[in-house]
This record gives C-alpha cells, structure tokens and sequence, in this order.
C-alpha cells in the first residue's frame, strides 16, 4: 500500500471511529410516542414496591417471563429475590358488583364485617352468618354509618367511600355518625337521557344554608343498642373523624362550631356517652377539620400522644399527656411538616417537611423532646412516597428534581444510601431532546411573598423570539402545584417541540408560605390569590421573549374558579382562558368548605361581591372557553350557566361546552373530546397555527 492509500485509509478510519464516539443526534419525540403510546419508550417504570414484609425485606411485584404477576420477597441489601410463596401469583379483582351492602369493614379479630344496608348500620358474624341490624331508622333523609354528601366531601374524604363507621381496636364498640339531611336544601340535577329526562335530587347545603344534624352513636355487637355521645344534635356544628384509644375504652371527638374557628377535643366514654375535654384550640381565621383522623397519633399504649397543628402559623408535631396536658413542641420553625412515623424505643420521630425548600419534600428525624433534627434525604431533590421499614432500620424514597427523572434507592435512618433500586431514564432517554425547566420566584405585589413559578421552554429555544405562554394552575388553599419534580409526561413535550412556553404558578396560600399566608385569603378567597397570579403573569408579559397577545390560563375546579377571576377581575393580564368545572360564585358552593374561608353570605356579603368574577364581566375583553358536565354533583353547572348569562347580557363573545351525563370530570370518549377541543384552542389561539389531524384520528 503506498503513501497516498495509506493516508486516505488511516483518515476514513478516524472519522469511522469519531462518528462511532460522538453521541448519536438527538431526537423530538413524535406524535405517536406522546399520544399513542408508541415505543421506543425514554422513561421506564421504577420497580412496584409495595411495602415491606420485615427489618429485612420489602415485596415487589415483578412479572415472569410469561406476563404474569407475582408477589416477590425481596432482601433489602442484596437485592436476591424469592417467590412469596403463600400468594405468589396475584389474580385480577373480580369486577364491582352492584350491592346494597355498602362499605364492608371487617372487625379488627376478623369475627365480624360490619356495612351499611337502606342507610342502616349491619353487621355480620364471620362463622355463623348471623345478621345484627344496629340501627333502625334510615330513610332518604337518615344515614347511620353512611355519610351524608357535605361530609364525605369535605371532612370525611373521599378516600372513605361514604363509611361514616369505626371499629374499636377491641373488636367490642361500633362508633358512628347518624345524618339527618331533612332540613338541608335539595338541588336538582338534571338527567337529560331517554324521551323525558328526569331529575336527580341532591341534599346539598349553599354556603349559610342549614347543615345536616349529626349526632355520635356508639353500639356493641354484643349489646346492639345505641348509646348517644353527648352533645346536642340541633347545635350548627361539625364533627371530625373520631379515633379509639388503643384499649378501646375511649372514643376521642374532634367538634367544631359552624365557624369553624374553635377545635375541642373530647374523650367520650363508649358506655354512658359522657364527654370530657382534652384540648381545646382557637385561631382568628380557621382550622381545618378535615385530616382524616391524622391530627392524633397514640404513644405508649395511650398514656400519650402526639398532635398536629398549624396555630403557630405554620403545621408542626406536639407531644401531649392522654390528659390534654402540653409536654413540648416537637418541632418548630418558618416549615410546615406531616408526621410519618414513631421509634417509641428510641423515642425517635420521622416527619416529612419542606424545610430546605419549600418545592421539595425531605424526611426527617426528631427526638421526641423536640432536640436532634436530622435530615435524612439527600440532595436536591424532592422525596415521595417514602416508606419505612418496620423497625425503622431503613427507608425506601423515590427521588427527583425538574430536569431528574425518577429514581429509588434504599436508604439507612442515619441518612446513608444503601442501594439504588431503579431508574426511570431508559437506554432510550439520552437520545431525545428534553425541554429545560426552571424554577422561578417572582415577588408578590405587596412585596410579601416570593411566589414560585415553574417555567418549561420551547425545544431550539431563541431567546430573541416571542413564544406564546400557557399556564396551568389551580390555586386553592394549601393546594401548590409547583414542585421541584420531574414531569414525566411527554405531553409537556410536544408542546415544548411545537413553541409553547408551559408554565405553573403557585400563591400565598398553595401552602409554600405555611398556614401564615393562608390567612391572608381569609373572608375574601380569591382576592389575594388572582393578585399573586397576576403578578406572575405581569413578570411573564415582561419577558422579552413572551408574546404578551398569546397568554392564556387554564385549570379545573378551583383552577377554573382562578381562570374565571384571570378573564374578568385580571383581563389586563391574561387574555385567553380555559375554564374547566368552575366555581364562579361562593354563595352557590358547599357550606363547610365555602365558610370555612368565607363565613356565610349573610355576614360576608362584601366578600362574596369582590371574589366573584360574575361581578367583574364588565371588565372582560379576551376570549375564555367555559367547559362543565351537566351533572356535576360537586361544582353545579349553575355556576357556569350564571356566569354565561352574565356575558351575554353584556354581549360578551366566549365559548361554551357541556358534557352531557357527566360529573366533575369525566373519561373516556369525552375525555378524548375535551382533550382534543383543548388542544384546537391552543393551536388556534396560541400556535396560531392548524392542529394536526393526526389528533383527531383514533
């Protein structure tokens, strides 16, 4: 080989081995891969841990190689894996069947299964198959063990299905609630299916309408009569969910007044109904009520406990004697936490916080004396779904920030990282385009607040460019929605490929600023909250790289409520708006959750004029598209079709969508539809381009 053919040979080597070294392009991820679910795929699943078997070994859930679905014991440290071989293939659910029995709840012994049948409170023998009834009186109007709508709403949770029923750790007592909705105003919803349609009605009590009376009634399938705690049915008033001592021989209360500003603690005596006080707390706003018994949490078999509450400003742990005395705070300072667990040998306490920054959860330990605060987590990242091992040995935490996918590692209660457990990113992630998002804090009008902001850039970003802006909110007390999380959809995606600037925005009360700038929303929701949104928004218009001309707003439920106030009370902001299932008046939502911020409309009225964007029509000049499902039992289509005649009598131009039969929210074809005209609004509007056909097709 001469000179010149080795010259070309080593030089077509070298550039052979410079391609092979060089990473390959990097790609958009295309329509398919978004929305049709098409591999390859970036992001993988992280291991379906699902709680731990002991110190040692926690069970996944892993698939064979024929697709089936086995339960697996796992060794924490190694990794080495076994077939749990009491259950090891798992069978799907039966599906739902239509029963009267509601809410099956087995006795903690397993003896009995105690349920709800006609708004009667049952139960049933597990050997024999004998049937109690222990109430007798339900009707359409009376509920025994069975909760009434404001109640499972609002305090209850929906988490409890409607069970208003609790077993005591004894397996002796039954407590319940019994509802009596006969005075509590019926709002009509109508069902526009078959040739007449017909009417649903709905016990839902308005702000300042009459409540249901609720009374405590405690029962034994032993002695099946009912002893009533003491306190008088016909007082305006709510109660907690009520929690059993560990022995069983006290069933602790929480109360409040409709005002919602008072909170008492009582120790009800399960034979005699007798009350007495245990603790008693008072705020000039409001305390909530609804935290699913998770306020109190039993020490050394009930001779103490431990009490969550934000009357400092912000939420932190106390330890208390079971006789309502104060021992100390457990934890103090500007961050609000949630208690997780307690080591009571070595009186340890863990908690979850958003101490180092207020969009990141860590955990955390503490002595109970309140000394030793430890930070458990690590780095910048936020925490979820932390579960502790038993003897709380280790944790197990699923960890990442806004430009980290997922990941979960196995960790020791001194904060050492045992063993990484999974990865979200793929073997595909590095070979696409990711869209850059960052964390932004912008100052609050009054100057008071430094309100977060996530902000998602166009792929190919050119700062010398204006990019239409969508941003996603919901707003509601102590409801953020801005984190230092990884959004692993890739919807985010393709809007960052087609030119949109995708952002989220959070207020003084989304609970960054603690139960502190929560108050500030109080007799006047809504107010503060559209101020901060337009001082975000107003930031974001300041941007040389934003087009001023294509903003537009858009949430659900509360976030639609916000959208509504953007184009109306904040028009000079924002001027596009997608309002989904929104409130647009608070005298015409629910008693306990309205008042609660609100007082009622008869004592509020000015407040319930000023957070209305019904009364700031006037001011509308954009273009907002108001969507609501004609049976919506949660947030009446009333408000939407009020807020309508409004602009039209204005002669206001919108847009108006209604989905026939649905809730508050729905799925399925018109999940598909709503998508779809969302997505055409955006592009209309904002791309100021055709959508794709591709969107429509199935």
């Amino acid at each position: 080989m001469n000179s010149h053919m080795r010259k070309h040979a080593f030089l077509l080597t070298s550039l052979l081995l410079l391609v092979y070294l060089l990473p390959a392009q990097q790609k958009e991820f295309s329509f398919n891969q978004v929305f049709r679910d098409a591999a390859p795929k970036a992001l993988q699943a992280l291991p379906n841990i699902q709680g731990w078997a002991d110190e040692e070994h926690y069970i996944e859930y892993r698939k064979d190689d024929r697709g089936v679905l086995k339960k697996m014991l796992v060794d924490a440290r190694t990794g080495q894996a076994a077939v749990w071989t009491k259950d090891s293939l798992v069978t799907p659910e039966p599906p739902a069947q239509v029963s009267a029995e509601k809410n099956p709840t087995p006795s903690p012994d397993g003896r009995w299964t105690a349920f709800t049948r006609g708004n009667d409170l049952y139960a049933r023998e597990k050997a024999t198959g004998k049937e109690i009834r222990l109430s007798s009186d339900g009707s359409d109007n009376v509920y025994n063990g069975y909760a009434a709508w404001v109640y499972y709403e609002e305090i209850l949770g929906r988490a409890s299905h409607y069970r208003a029923f609790w077993w005591s750790p004894d397996s002796r007592h039954l407590a319940f609630m019994h509802f009596d909705e006969s005075g509590v105003p019926v709002f009509p919803i109508y069902n526009s299916e078959g040739h007449q349609g017909y009417l649903e009605k709905q016990h839902y009590p308005k702000a300042g309408d009459p409540n249901p009376q609720v009374r405590i009634g405690i029962t034994s399938v032993d002695s099946p009569r009912t002893v009533w705690a003491d306190f008088n049915q016909q007082d305006d008033q709510y109660f907690g969910t009520p929690v059993w001592t560990p022995d069983g021989t006290a069933l602790w209360v929480q109360w409040m007044p409709r005002l919602q500003n008072h909170l008492t603690i009582y120790s009800v005596n399960p034979n005699s109904g007798i009350k007495k006080d245990l603790y008693d707390e008072r705020q000039k706003t409001w305390i909530t009520l609804a935290d699913g018994g998770s306020r109190i949490s039993f020490l050394n078999g009930g001779k103490q406990f431990i009490l969550q509450s934000d009357r400092s400003g912000w939420q932190h742990l106390y330890l208390y004697n079971a006789d309502g005395s104060l021992v100390n705070a457990i934890t103090t300072g500007n961050f609000s936490c949630d208690l997780s667990e307690v080591d009571e040998k070595t009186r340890t306490v863990y908690f979850r916080a958003r101490k180092e920054n207020s969009a990141r959860f860590d955990l955390y330990k503490i002595s109970l004396d309140g000394k030793g605060l430890t930070r458990l987590t690590f780095g910048e990242y936020t925490h979820d779904g932390i579960s502790i091992s038993p003897g709380r040995k280790y944790f197990i935490t699923t960890y990442s920030n806004l430009s980290t996918p997922p990941k979960m590692a196995l960790v020791d209660t001194r904060g050492r990282i045992i063993r990484e457990l999974g990865d979200s990113r793929s073997a595909e992630f590095n070979n696409y385009l990711w869209a850059k998002t960052e964390l932004v804090r912008v100052k609050s009008q009054d100057g008071l607040f430094d309100l977060p902001m996530t902000i998602t850039y166009p792929l190919h970003f050119d700062p010398s460019r204006k990019y239409p802006v969508l941003i996603s909110i919901y707003g509601g007390p102590n409801a953020g929605t801005v984190y230092d999380r990884f959004n692993r959809s890739l919807s985010q995606q393709w809007w960052a490929s087609e030119g949109l600037i995708q952002v989220s925005m959070d207020n003084r009360s989304s609970g960054h600023f603690g139960k502190a700038g929560m108050d500030y929303i109080y007799r006047q929701m809504g107010k503060y909250e559209i101020e901060d949104y337009m001082s975000c928004g107003r930031w974001l218009r300041s941007q040389p790289f934003v087009d001023s001309t294509r903003i537009c707003i858009t949430g659900g439920s509360f976030g639609g409520y916000m959208t509504c106030m953007a184009l109306t009370y904040g028009a000079d902001v924002f001027p596009f708006g997608m309002a989904n299932s929104s409130v647009t008046d608070w005298s015409l939502y629910d008693t306990h959750y309205t008042e609660r911020f609100m007082g009622t409309p008869k004592d509020n009225p000015e407040g319930y004029r000023i957070t209305s964007p019904q009364n700031y029509v006037s001011k509308y000049h954009g273009l907002i598209r108001i969507v609501h499902g004609n049976m919506d039992d949660n947030v009446h289509m009333q408000n939407s079709i009020q807020l309508i005649n409004k602009l039209e009598d204005l002669d206001k131009h919108f847009e108006f969508m209604i989905y026939p039969g649905e809730r508050h929210g729905w799925g399925g074809l018109k999940r598909v539809h709503s998508g779809n005209e969302s997505n055409k609004f955006i592009y209309d509007h904002l791309l100021q381009k055709p959508m794709p056909e591709l969107f429509w097709l199935k």
